[in-house]
């Protein structure tokens, strides 16, 4: 959504439980759902667990739990929730929900976020690991995403994120869309 500038700091978050959650998963959990990696070259060198999910259409959308939900939601879904009660109109819909990793050496190139529901929903950052040599560009200008705080990006500016550091850059991410612009019914988890 274009927030009339490239970041807005959501203010500080209680994001422990979560990172223990997130950190706590096999490996295997990592490649459980390889949509984004397959679909969207930008997003290559990522992997992420991803607790719900929408499917193409716009705005007819449907989101389904996918397999991180069972072993994240107990922790994500209170943590989405404060933020949202706290930052946005009551009533939208959760349509996407992940912890995404970007490995040390990683970077995610340059690029606009292009689906229509981009348009219309918030892009939420939790970072829940980085270290001091991960860049996050947004509009050729750097931002350093600290953890324990919350962020909407502007994702219809070229972003873009580089990990010089020696340890794994994780974020959790959800895109919230305000009730407005969802059509109903609309198939989502209950808890979210």
């Amino acid at each position: 959504m274009d927030i009339n500038a490239a970041l807005r700091e959501l203010g500080e978050v209680a994001a422990g439980p979560l990172a223990a959650a997130v950190q706590a998963q096999d490996a295997a959990a990592w490649c459980e759902h390889r949509l984004r990696q397959q679909r969207y070259d930008v997003h290559h060198q990522t992997e992420s667990i991803v607790l719900v999910f929408c499917d193409a259409a716009w705005p007819d959308l449907t989101v389904r739990k996918e397999p991180g939900w069972d072993r994240l939601a107990h922790v994500a879904v209170p943590l989405m929730q404060s933020i949202i009660g706290r930052c946005y109109a009551p009533g939208g819909t959760i349509i996407r929900a992940m912890a995404a990793r970007l490995a040390a050496g990683g970077r995610i190139k340059p690029h606009v976020d292009s689906h229509p529901s981009f348009r219309y929903g918030h892009r939420i950052h939790v970072p829940l690991t980085t270290n001091s040599r991960v860049r996050f560009m947004i509009d050729g200008r750097p931002y350093r995403l600290q953890v324990g705080q919350a962020y909407e990006i502007n994702n219809q500016l070229s972003h873009s994120v580089l990990n010089k550091g020696d340890a794994d850059r994780i974020t959790f991410i959800f895109d919230y869309v305000p009730a407005e612009f969802v059509r109903r019914p609309c198939a989502q988890p209950s808890s979210a």
